[in-house]
């Protein structure tokens, strides 16, 4: 984007309820050392007007809104129209949706200076080598219309670079205040999103709440205990001995008893 015809091109649309947010966006988007036109929407209505109108390079897309919410927004624009897309959430659990319908990239509030240049980078990068992007958006809009019962995959984010756990391979996850951390057979990762918000999104036939801030997956439990205050120890594959709380004794119970 450094040509002066490239830089006429650029313009960005920012869409959000709040005027603060939109205020904050809007003087990230001023220090670009490049023109950018700015637009700004108040609603998903007005999103969708401006996007059909002024053909945006990239959209600054806030997930909750009243009446139309962000992902409505992608929906009613359609694939053909659709430009790149940022998310913008307070939640992080919509962060994770973001990455699941191959938005372009996700930011969380309060947007960090150090973040909003890393997502302005790479928006400027794919604006340059955009060529299957209609494809991609209908993708895009299909797993919106029928989105997955429960994740698959978590994206954690480290060092400025995102990359994805499967979450098979995730032995027991552990709540550390607002977030939590998944332990793999070789590693560990910290998501931010609360035990909560998580729990709502993964398969509960395999992730079981076995203590208030650990969840385990049931698949790689090769051995139960019974202790001697009536809790249980749970051997995982990789040898790691956790212990569940009476609150969830009946968990265990249930799996001890070869119950569906």
């Amino acid at each position: 984007m450094k040509s002066a015809e490239k830089r006429a091109r650029w313009s960005a649309l920012i869409v959000d309820d709040e005027p603060l947010a939109r205020a904050s966006l809007r003087a990230l988007l001023a220090r670009e050392p490049d023109a950018i036109t700015i637009f700004e929407a108040r609603n998903g209505h007005e999103a969708v007007s401006l996007i059909l109108a002024e053909r945006p390079g990239v959209v600054f897309l806030d997930v909750q809104m009243p009446e139309m919410s962000g992902f409505d927004v992608v929906r009613q624009v359609g694939a053909a129209a659709m430009p790149e897309v940022i998310f913008v959430t307070a939640h992080d659990r919509f962060a994770i949706q973001a990455f699941e319908i191959n938005a372009l990239d996700y930011l969380l509030k309060p947007v960090s200076e150090e973040r909003f240049a890393e997502a302005l980078q790479r928006t400027g990068s794919h604006l340059q080598r955009r060529g299957n992007d209609s494809e991609r958006i209908v993708s895009l809009l299909q797993t919106l219309a029928s989105p997955p019962r429960t994740l698959t995959r978590i994206a954690v984010r480290s060092a400025g670079k995102t990359s994805f756990v499967d979450l098979e391979d995730v032995l027991w996850i552990q709540a550390a205040l607002n977030y939590v951390q998944l332990h793999t057979a070789r590693s560990r990762h910290l998501v931010h999103t609360t035990m909560q918000s998580l729990l709502g999104n993964l398969d509960p036939e395999v992730f079981a709440r076995i203590h208030r801030s650990i969840v385990v997956n049931v698949r790689h439990i090769s051995q139960i205990e019974t202790t001697e205050h009536g809790d249980y120890v749970l051997t995982l594959d990789n040898g790691e001995r956790i212990q569940s709380s009476r609150t969830y004794g009946e968990m265990v119970r249930k799996w001890l008893s070869n119950r569906p």
